[in-house]
């Protein structure tokens, strides 16, 4: 199959990359390389996925898909069997100081991506949403039913827009969409602007962590690989058009997905955890709650293990020391 990948040079959608062309399959990659986070390492990634045998049958075009005339100039007459769109403006915080950069690229950018799927009538759509929906709800685990109308971020409520805008298009054109709820994703070439990197980068450079709310916070770490897992999964089953309620509630070919690892940690267990991998402890700053934060995150994987199989496999005190070792060689390297 020939896969469009957008946001490739980022932390998940390189690894989707490489997993794409190891089964065999061709990828056409779109990225804009914008420095929210190091356009190096962006460039490391791309590297990476080119020597892993990416050079005959993977494709870059360095764009901005909110720009429709030049992803559609880029694009042409390409054939695109399906569509990973994992590209965006990521970030919370961000999203406080630079809210129209996530307009373009969450909302016109997302648009442009279901444009070009009903143009080519790509058999499925599988495209990133988030955990942050979910906001500030005391619910927990997070189940997919839930009402999530009240974002605490503009981040989220981009997520939540690009949601309802796939539901519409799914609708209308019946395009085949899923949609994943990703929760907070950490592993090789994962993303500095994460809590894991930054908080491993500053232990072993001997740099206070700036811990929030006494570390009175639970995530749901995932490893990349289960999330790679997951999204192929996706990938390979798309929802069909048969009119019955589907994940997420639609009758429409469009379903959503938790994709978490089904355990929500203490933030204070993954820095003793990174301690322990980078051997020597944090020097601690505490902070108060940040705007935009949310106290929990915790993912009910009901309906994508029922029609998928999805189980993550990878608990924090495998994942960890996997990324501490990763990380230490890719900044020797780096410094050389």
């Amino acid at each position: 199959m020939r896969i469009l990948v957008t946001g490739v040079a980022g932390f998940i959608g390189s690894h989707v990359a490489r997993r794409l062309l190891a089964r065999g399959d061709t990828v056409v990659g779109i990225d804009n390389l914008n420095d929210y986070n190091p356009v190096q390492l962006k460039r490391d990634r791309l590297d990476a996925i080119v020597a892993d045998g990416g050079a005959d049958r993977f494709t870059f075009h360095h764009l901005d898909f909110s720009d429709h005339e030049a992803l559609d100039a880029a694009l042409g007459a390409t054939d695109i069997d399906s569509i990973v769109h994992l590209g965006a403006q990521a970030g919370v915080r961000y999203s406080l100081t630079n809210p129209r950069a996530y307009v373009a690229s969450n909302l016109a950018g997302h648009v442009n991506i279901l444009e070009l799927a009903r143009a080519r009538r790509v058999d499925h759509l599988v495209y990133a949403s988030s955990s942050s929906v979910y906001g500030t709800s005391p619910d927990l685990p997070f189940r997919v039913e839930q009402r999530v109308d009240f974002p605490i971020s503009l981040y989220a409520a981009t997520k939540k827009a690009d949601e309802l805008m796939s539901e519409t298009y799914a609708h209308l054109y019946r395009i085949p969409q899923t949609g994943l709820r990703f929760f907070t994703v950490y592993g090789p070439w994962g993303r500095p602007d994460m809590a894991v990197w930054g908080f491993t980068d500053k232990i072993l450079s001997g740099v206070p962590i700036e811990v929030f709310n006494g570390g009175n916070m639970r995530r749901d770490f995932t490893f990349i690989d289960d999330i790679v897992t997951g999204i192929i999964a996706a990938l390979d089953n798309p929802p069909p058009d048969d009119g019955a309620a589907k994940a997420g509630g639609s009758v429409s070919p469009h379903r959503l997905y938790n994709i978490g690892n089904n355990q929500a940690e203490q933030l204070e267990t993954m820095i003793g955890l990174i301690e322990e991998s980078c051997g020597c402890k944090a020097i601690r700053i505490e902070k108060p709650m940040q705007p935009g934060d949310v106290p929990a995150t915790y993912a009910d994987l009901t309906a994508i293990r029922e029609d998928l199989g999805f189980r993550p496999t990878t608990p924090i005190s495998v994942g960890i020391p996997i990324f501490v070792e990763w990380f230490k060689g890719y900044r020797a390297s780096a410094r050389n």
